[in-house]
């Protein structure tokens, strides 16, 4: 990814098959302060001890923390500025663990020209495993 992929692929542009991909460490600084703005302070995220007992016997990432990459994706890079989401459906299918590189790519799967409609395929992964499916519906920016 470069800052080359940052902007706008407008409606016109865009073709089935086009993705976007970004990558993040997810951190124990980022688990708390996903915690602070969203108010989910499950003890499975927060307290080791709690975690432990749990059947990923440690803590473990928000999902919606991993899928917000997803939003990223959708709002800076493809569509891009000025998208607005009209849904998104996600599977949660492997935890992501405190120091994973979660990867997320968003490929756009068929457009609605008339209507502005696009429908992304989402996925995020840490190395060769999946740990989110889903897809997104979205309106792209359209230079008409």
């Amino acid at each position: 990814m470069n800052f080359m992929d940052i902007g706008t692929v407008f409606l016109e542009d865009l073709k089935p098959g086009m993705a976007r991909t970004i990558s993040k460490t997810i951190s124990e600084r980022e688990i708390d302060l996903f915690a602070e703005l969203s108010e989910d302070r499950n003890p499975l995220h927060l307290c080791e001890e709690t975690a432990s007992k749990s059947i990923f016997k440690e803590r473990i990432a928000h999902g919606m923390l991993s899928a917000s990459l997803f939003s990223a994706i959708i709002g800076e890079r493809l569509p891009g500025h000025g998208t607005i989401y009209l849904s998104q459906n996600l599977r949660f299918t492997a935890p992501v663990k405190i120091g994973d590189h979660v990867t997320a790519t968003v490929t756009v799967d068929s457009i609605e020209t008339g209507k502005r409609r696009v429908r992304l395929i989402c996925e995020a992964r840490v190395g060769e495993t999946v740990v989110i499916t889903g897809d997104a519906t979205v309106l792209a920016p359209s230079r008409g």
